[in-house]
């Protein structure tokens, strides 16, 4: 059995250290969970970067396929208009991915680890872990505290 951990319970890196109190350990759950909805909305960032940018190459064809079916004028206005145009002033999706990623996530991701650091010596999903505790059914298979390569 692995030293780091109870004979059928978390491993040290999931276990509340002593002294930290039931409050704290909600808080830096709730935490956590915010930085994962803001995961969340990264991932979903990324979803209208690469789709804005495949929509305007798109316009490509279309400015073609208008041009040659004699419709030079409405041609011109979409590769005039649309084509190459900022989403959001002076910005194409790669710049506000890059704003958003050197601002406000780092900062979050700074502060929720150094939080965690500072509150729990770095422990992670300290909240999720003792709800696994009391939710799972010890000794039935499939309810196991941590793989079975880390209890060996």
């Amino acid at each position: 059995m692995n030293d780091d951990r109870n004979a059928d319970g978390p491993d040290a890196a999931h276990t509340r250290p002593a002294g930290l109190d039931d409050k704290t350990v909600e808080a830096l759950g709730k935490l956590s969970e915010a930085l994962e909805t803001v995961e969340r909305a990264r991932g979903r960032l990324f979803d209208l970067h690469q789709l804005i940018g495949h929509a305007d190459l798109m316009l490509d064809d279309a400015v073609a396929l208008l041009r040659a079916a004699g419709h030079g004028k409405t041609a011109d206005r979409v590769r005039d208009e649309v084509l190459g145009r900022n989403v959001i002033a002076g910005r194409w999706t790669f710049q506000i991915v890059e704003d958003f990623e050197d601002g406000y996530y780092a900062t979050f991701r700074n502060v929720e680890r150094e939080a965690r650091e500072e509150l729990a010596g770095g422990r992670r999903h300290l909240y999720e872990a003792e709800m696994k505790e009391q939710r799972r059914t010890h000794g039935q298979t499939g309810h196991e505290a941590v793989p079975d390569e880390l209890g060996a």
